[in-house]
């Protein structure tokens, strides 16, 4: 044997199946998961909730924040976080930046490496074009950013107008039939209150 065979380890045969299924081409394979969740996402009113009742600057996204964040602008210090380029995040160059970062977390943020959604411009909601894959540590190391670099507060603003709106409305609605019905049972009441 020669000392490169020696050094290397013994490959699973899930290994093997593994590298089996990633030999047929992208386009055999269906994407359900992705029509289904990335196509429109799904919606969450409590994190709306969330993001607006919490200054998001002081929102905690995980135990290790701190360290995501501080490692993330020591690597990344020039990066555009309120609008992101697809390319600074995917391409060949920015891949071989990001993958030492990730693996930092292997073992200290759960499921480091699953994909998730991650916004490109932060003033906007999820939608199919204002999306993108990402590993979640990279979506962790951006949104801290953006909560603590003050770039997702346009977003909690904006989710506390609308729901200081919806609040008003519904007030006058409510107040408007308290008006034609509430005036007869505020009657019934004094009337009964007289006898």
């Amino acid at each position: 044997m020669d000392a490169a065979s020696e050094s290397e380890e013994p490959v699973s045969g899930e290994a093997l199946s593994i590298a089996h299924a990633l030999s047929y081409p992208p386009e055999s394979y269906g994407n359900d998961v992705s029509m289904t969740h990335t196509s429109r996402p799904p919606s969450h009113p409590g994190c709306q909730k969330l993001i607006s009742s919490v200054d998001p600057q002081f929102l905690k996204l995980t135990k290790v924040d701190d360290q995501i964040y501080s490692e993330f602008r020591e690597n990344f210090e020039t990066l555009r976080i309120d609008v992101l380029d697809p390319e600074e995040l995917k391409s060949e160059s920015a891949k071989e930046k990001w993958r030492p970062f990730c693996l930092k977390f292997e073992g200290i943020v759960e499921d480091y490496n699953y994909g998730t959604l991650l916004r490109l411009d932060c003033s906007q909601g999820y939608t199919e074009e204002n999306t993108i894959f990402a590993p979640r540590i990279q979506f962790f190391a951006i949104e801290i950013a953006r909560n603590r670099e003050g770039y997702n507060k346009a977003v909690s603003v904006s989710v506390q107008d609308k729901e200081g709106k919806e609040g008003a409305d519904n007030k006058e609605e409510e107040a408007e039939k308290g008006a034609d019905s509430g005036g007869e049972k505020e009657e019934g009441v004094n009337r009964e209150g007289e006898k």
